[in-house]
């Protein structure tokens, strides 16, 4: 019987540098030259196998068209990643689905059930996480070097990722000098170039300094008792980590402690709590009475550092009622709402709206200044949830008296008092709606904020639309009250 018996054909062999820049250049070529994936063979340069490579990513090789390829950008991206995978047919899968995404199957990615993609996202996952690790768990230790302080730190990736992560750590230490070594790859930054070199086994790093004292400290001070999860903490921090993090060397006896480091917690906020409770306004509808009680209340610990009780002011008629967040420093010292620097620019907001501030009641949320000591001043703090819920009885007995036909919250603790804690500044601001406090019912910004404003333009534009909302009001209150005549 006659016949030939066909030679299977070998594969190509195509050499690189193991990095992705130079695999996408042969990877052109190879699709250039219309190589389908089961006939190459990828060779890392620098490994021991004989290079008998078709061509190298410094050749151009014969009749190779130039021919531009269409991938979708999210592949490049995400190559990039798969590419520092140590999984050694990354290459393979890389091209793999680089010939499909380029021979009739431009919506590849999408199929996340197709094997190819399946393991593409695995490996570009794997990337992202030990890209993370390694920013959290590198920790850097001071040496002297000809002179110099030196920092270096002593990581073992899982994944090439030296170089991918150089730029988090050049951006984060810019002013420092420092290396980061590893067994396969090592990065050094001397305050204005990279320098990459080779591995180095771990004895070449340094084993302590005298910051790792300050920083267990530190550790241990921000250590939250009250969540641990010792579960979570091992798969966040895996124990290959361990022997690299000073902090590791105190984990064992903090978690010793953090139950009875728990109750103690739970005893203070117990005591915290019991400070607080909701205020009894009485019931009447004389306004000095009113005042006179809340003067005197104690329903939340506010009272024990603030000069005074700020009660509102204005006439019991107004049509328009304004609510802030609580007094400040200069309130506090003088008893009366809005007399300092907000309150100045408020008076000149009402002013350019054709307010007359002496027809309106202007109150707070929270009747005391609640403050922080700076040196020798005192720093504002906002008031939580239940400084405003211990005294929001106050604000409402004020409502109750006022019954304005407009409401206007000046910032988000009076709108958040007002609407509840979905209100929003910067989203409804500007808006008239209905409040079960008021018929017309608006947010715009606080005073103060005008003033805490990044720059000037800012600050102007912000202005502007302050008194356009008052102007707003002043235009609901008119209309308001042509209605009820």
């Amino acid at each position: 019987m006659n016949g030939t018996v066909a030679r299977k054909q070998q594969p190509e062999q195509i050499t690189f540098a193991p990095n992705f820049a130079a695999w996408q250049k042969v990877a052109r070529r190879a699709l250039a030259n219309d190589l389908a994936p089961e006939s190459i063979v990828w060779e890392e340069l620098g490994s021991d196998q004989p290079a008998l490579a078709i061509f190298n990513e410094h050749e151009t090789p014969v009749n190779a068209p130039d021919t531009r390829f269409r991938v979708p950008r999210s592949f490049v991206k995400s190559a990039s990643l798969v590419a520092c995978h140590r999984g050694s047919n990354r290459w393979t899968l890389l091209y793999h689905l680089l010939w499909r995404l380029t021979h009739g199957e431009p919506h590849l990615l999408e199929i996340v059930v197709d094997a190819d993609v399946h393991d593409f996202m695995l490996m570009e996952k794997a990337v992202r996480h030990e890209v993370h690790k390694m920013r959290a768990f590198v920790r850097f230790r001071a040496i002297e070097h000809d002179g110099v302080t030196w920092h270096v730190a002593w990581f073992e990736p899982e994944h090439h990722i030296v170089e991918l992560n150089a730029g988090f750590f050049r951006d984060r230490f810019a002013n420092m000098r420092w290396s980061i070594l590893t067994p396969e790859r090592c990065v050094h930054w001397d305050g204005r170039h990279f320098t990459f070199t080779a591995g180095v086994p771990k004895s070449e790093a340094p084993r302590q300094d005298a910051m790792e004292a300050l920083w267990r400290t530190y550790y241990g001070n921000i250590f939250n008792p009250a969540r641990v999860k010792t579960k979570a903490m091992r798969k966040e921090m895996p124990k290959r980590y361990w022997k690299n993090l000073p902090e590791t060397e105190i984990i064992p006896t903090l978690l010793e402690e953090a139950p009875a480091r728990v109750e103690k917690m739970f005893r203070e906020n117990d005591a915290r709590e019991s400070e607080y409770s909701i205020a009894q306004p009485p019931l009447t509808d004389d306004w000095e009475k009113l005042r006179e009680a809340g003067c005197a209340c104690r329903a939340c610990p506010l009272w024990k550092n603030a000069t005074q009780a700020v009660f509102g002011e204005g006439p019991l008629d107004s049509e328009i009622m304004l609510v802030g967040e609580q007094p400040g420093d200069v309130e506090d010292r003088g008893g009366r709402a809005f007399i300092g620097p907000a309150g100045q620019l408020l008076d000149q907001g009402l002013s350019e709206a054709g307010i007359d501030r002496t027809k309106v009641y202007i109150t707070n949320a929270v009747k005391h200044f609640k403050w922080e000591p700076r040196g020798k001043r005192r720093i504002h703090q906002t008031p939580n949830s239940r400084d405003i819920a211990a005294c929001r009885p106050w604000l409402e007995a004020e409502l109750r008296l006022i019954k304005p036909r407009v409401l206007i919250c000046l910032g988000s603790t009076a709108a958040t008092t007002i609407f509840g804690t979905g209100a929003r500044v910067l989203r409804d601001r500007g808006q008239m709606r209905e409040s079960k406090f008021a018929p017309k019912t608006m947010i715009t910004f606080h005073p103060s904020a005008l003033l805490r404003a990044p720059n000037e333009a800012t600050s102007a534009k912000q202005y502007a639309l302050f008194v356009s909302d008052l102007r707003l009001a002043l235009e609901s209150s008119k209309t308001a009250t042509q209605a009820c005549d």
